[in-house]
């Protein structure tokens, strides 16, 4: 596997509310020892939802501080719990995380970086341009909000990048002109994304439209964003005779191990694809959320992220799981 867990136990130092909708939260490790990490880390945090435990995947902001892991959490009524969880938490809460572990690969060689950010995928993207700019390169950061009110982190991103930083406030007639974005930038320029399910297929297309090298387009999205709203479908299990309920706060990988069917699973992100179930049959319609397959495999639907991906209506899948192999 390549994500090995190691877990420890933390504690909730602090908390404060960047927007009305985006918490932050100081988390410090027993025995931290404010050893770097790389761009793009995460870590994963243990939370309880309806009395199971679960866990969660949040983005840590900036680089290294000796205070201990700062995370940002949006109020997501939507969500599968996890944000409601982290909102409930106050000073002195303990929890368990993982260490921190970044899956973005950035060509530090190059010269020239275009950061693009959609609401609170700013997390990640804050510590790329606070590395960039400590590196003296090129680099220009897009952030496109639905308001200026809902930009977290403002203050410090206008401090770290000056006239580099561009909001884009849909609110004030600002939206993000990807296509015009990608087509002004100097060759061999690496871009480096986090934002919704919605936004990050938008950009891929504009990158491509623009002629790039998709190598040169770097991402990471929310598990939980998609192209649908979250909400409750079904799950039948071909040559079972099976047919499983997944709640709306609920994950099909989840449901479908706790039944018993043990899916084999990774990174829980979608973006490793160890957990890609065949699909056989589709009464509705499926939402991919994962960004392991193309735009190509998604249309075609044969396959399924079961960490992430959802659907609306009835999915029949194969476990491979035969009375006959157990």
């Amino acid at each position: 596997m390549r994500f090995i867990e190691t877990w420890t136990p933390a504690t909730v130092v602090a908390t404060r509310d960047l927007t009305a909708g985006i918490r932050e939260l100081l988390l410090r490790p027993d025995q931290f020892a404010a050893a770097p990490y790389l761009v793009g880390s995460h870590i994963q945090v243990g939370v309880t939802i309806a009395g199971r435990p679960e866990t969660r995947c949040y983005s840590l902001v900036g680089e290294v501080d000796a205070q201990g892991y700062r995370i940002a959490v949006r109020r997501a009524p939507d969500s599968r719990g996890g944000s409601r969880y982290m909102w409930s938490l106050t000073p002195g809460a303990r929890l368990n995380i993982t260490r921190p572990i970044s899956l973005l690969e950035v060509d530090w060689t190059r010269r020239h970086f275009c950061l693009v950010a959609g609401g609170i995928g700013i997390t990640p993207i804050l510590g790329a341009a606070q590395a960039l700019m400590r590196r003296n390169a090129d680099v220009t950061l897009h952030y496109a909000v639905r308001s200026r009110g809902d930009a977290a982190y403002l203050d410090v991103l206008e401090a770290t990048l000056g006239d580099r930083l561009i909001v884009h406030a849909a609110d004030q007639g600002h939206r993000l002109d990807l296509a015009a974005a990608f087509a002004a930038l100097p060759e061999r320029t690496m871009t480096l994304f986090c934002g919704p399910m919605r936004m990050l297929e938008a950009a891929r297309r504009a990158w491509e439209a623009a002629g790039r090298p998709m190598t040169d387009l770097r991402y990471e999205t929310f598990g939980s964003s998609g192209l649908l709203p979250t909400e409750t479908f079904r799950v039948r299990l071909r040559g079972e005779g099976v047919e499983l309920v997944i709640p709306q706060d609920r994950s099909m990988l989840d449901v479908l191990n706790e039944a018993g069917h043990e899916v084999m699973s990774d990174c829980r992100r979608g973006e490793c694809g160890v957990c890609a179930l065949d699909v056989v049959e589709v009464d509705g319609e499926i939402d991919h959320r994962d960004v392991f397959f193309s735009g190509h495999q998604k249309q075609e639907s044969r396959k399924i992220c079961a960490c992430v991906s959802r659907a609306r209506g009835t999915i029949t899948v194969d476990t491979l799981r035969r009375a006959d192999t157990v």
